[in-house]
């Protein structure tokens, strides 16, 4: 069996019990990694431990509560001896609404968790990747991040601020040999997508028959792309915005000539 490309690589993943980080994680053992999985989903992430074995650990981890962080970081160099790689992946999407109709407190609430969450991840890590010489944040940020969405203005504000935070960061961290980019991940069929997530069919309000690859992706789709930032191979990208959405935002769809 070959070389895997994260051989030797420690990762931090938020959000990792299921959907894209969990795929992620799977991932990245399979690619020679040892990872830290934090959530607050504690069934699932035991289970998910469970199945990756001893390259995995599993920590609670709440991304709006910066003793959580500090803590997860520090579970990850005192099990594994050090720290290269942090996946901002934990998000929430909130109930589509209307600007006039969004409460403050849904809108606070988004802010909290896709937002002030990775701020308080990128800061935790810090300390921990220059003691180890370098390392990659990845932020999973959105096509939403990229362009407005109608009755989404809180995902929207938060994701665009991901993508900010993430072009502030890799200017300040680059003489730490941290590098810092963004994901912008299109439709992608996790639980987020769910009705019984959001109370609405998100499919048929979006209407994915859009998207010019002519299907919804799936969580290995940006997996991968994380995996290429987190490995050597994306030595000389910092700072920049990789999309995944099957060419979602390549232009406006013009409907098929008739037969």
């Amino acid at each position: 069996m070959g070389a895997g490309r994260l051989d030797g690589k420690v990762a931090l993943i938020s959000g990792a019990a299921r959907g894209m980080g969990a795929e992620e994680a799977r991932l990245f053992v399979a690619e020679g990694a040892r990872v830290v999985i934090g959530d607050v989903l504690e069934g699932e992430l035991k289970q998910l431990a469970a199945e990756l074995g001893d390259a995995a650990l599993a920590v609670h981890l709440d991304v709006t509560e910066e003793d959580e962080w500090t803590a997860a970081v520090a579970s990850t160099v005192a099990t594994f001896g050090r720290l290269d790689v942090l996946i901002n992946n934990a998000g929430i999407l909130g109930i589509p609404l209307p600007l006039a109709m969004t409460p403050v407190d849904q809108y606070r609430r988004v802010i909290e968790v896709n937002q002030v969450g990775v701020f308080l991840g990128m800061k935790s890590v810090v300390g921990a990747m220059a003691d180890s010489g370098g390392g990659s944040i990845i932020n999973i940020s959105s096509i939403d991040g990229l362009l407005g969405q109608t009755a989404m203005i809180p995902y929207v504000s938060s994701k665009f601020a991901v993508r900010g935070m993430t072009k502030t960061a890799a200017q300040e961290l680059g003489m730490l040999g941290i590098r810092v980019n963004s994901v912008h991940p299109g439709y992608i069929d996790t639980q987020m997508l769910s009705p019984d997530n959001v109370g609405i069919d998100l499919k048929a309000m979006f209407h994915f028959d859009n998207v010019p690859a002519g299907r919804v992706g799936q969580p290995d789709d940006v997996a991968k792309v994380v995996l290429f930032l987190a490995s050597d191979d994306s030595a000389y990208c910092t700072g920049s915005e990789f999309v995944v959405d099957g060419g979602l935002t390549s232009g406006v769809p013009i409907p098929p000539a008739p037969a």
